[in-house]
């Protein structure tokens, strides 16, 4: 026997989409922040240069105050990592991470010199985010509601 079909019966497409968007919003945000406080934790504030392989020490804090996450909706995906500061030479944060060189601004003003150095890796983003991966399944169980 054949009855009548209703719209009731069938997915309403834009509330999935808006359902699964908020979701994914919400746990790539809580993901994000996890890698972001794993990484910042990682990296120690002391005077010492860190050894080889070992997250970087931060000797000032900013490379520790400085990492920050957002959600791009266009893409829908999160992006974790340091911002760079208000200067105009060097990448210390990816070279830190990757290892390669930057330049480096040494003096006071008026006496001011650059030179470029070597920095071997010291991956910080990339062990924080390995170690918080595994959660991320569970995170994502019964997010959309």
């Amino acid at each position: 026997m054949f009855g009548f079909v209703t719209k009731e019966m069938f997915f309403d497409r834009d509330k999935v989409r808006r359902k699964t968007d908020s979701a994914a919003r919400r746990v790539l945000g809580k993901f994000g922040a996890f890698v972001r406080r794993a990484a910042r934790s990682s990296i120690r504030k002391r005077k010492r240069t860190s050894a080889l392989g070992e997250p970087p020490s931060s000797h000032t804090g900013l490379l520790r105050k400085f990492i920050f996450f957002g959600y791009d909706a266009e893409r829908r995906s999160v992006v974790i990592g340091p911002q760079r500061l208000n200067q105009k030479v060097g990448d210390a944060p990816h070279a830190l991470e990757h290892g390669g060189t930057s330049t480096v601004v040494e003096g006071l003003r008026g006496k001011r010199k650059k030179r470029r150095v070597k920095l071997a890796a010291r991956p910080y983003m990339g062990p924080a985010f390995e170690q918080e991966q595994p959660k991320l399944p569970a995170m994502w169980r019964d997010s959309v509601k």
